[in-house]
């Protein structure tokens, strides 16, 4: 048997080699991304926080007319219907239910102030319209618990 030489390969080195398509992360790129990421988990454990606080109004025999109620003035989480009345909602998640509750601030109240009488402007009685202000307060094993007329009437 008879055997072939190897082929050679030959290599120009002389080229440069142009800088990739993508730019290298910085670590303000890498903070930038992970403060994405938090407030993405933020958003999800607040909604999934909702979702636990609505069912447990439900299973209470409420119906929740609205979720995430955007007006001019801000959100309210929940807009809960106890027949001729209404019931604003905060839903607070945190650690342990002391933290939910330091999490709730005056400017936040009067935000959800403001917030239920935009709303309460398009119902049939407006501002004569029966209500209260809760705080749902959830825990991080998503225990819940429900603070009512946590900061009176306005």
């Amino acid at each position: 048997m008879i055997s072939q030489p190897a082929a050679q390969l030959a290599f120009d080195f002389s080229m440069r080699i142009a800088a990739p398509a993508t730019p290298v992360k910085t670590a303000k790129m890498a903070a930038d991304t992970t403060r994405r990421l938090r407030g993405r988990m933020a958003y999800l454990s607040g909604d999934a926080a909702e979702i636990i606080v609505a069912r447990t109004y439900e299973r209470h025999g409420f119906h929740v007319a609205r979720r995430r109620w955007r007006g001019p003035a801000g959100e309210i989480d929940l807009i809960i219907n106890d027949g001729a009345s209404l019931i604003f909602v905060e839903v607070k998640k945190s650690r342990s239910f002391e933290k939910a509750a330091e999490n709730l601030t005056p400017a936040q109240m009067q935000r959800i102030y403001s917030s239920a009488e935009c709303y309460l402007g398009d119902m049939p009685q407006g501002q004569l319209t029966n209500v209260r202000f809760d705080v749902a307060l959830v825990d991080q094993i998503g225990d819940v618990r429900i603070v009512e007329n946590a900061f009176g009437h306005f």
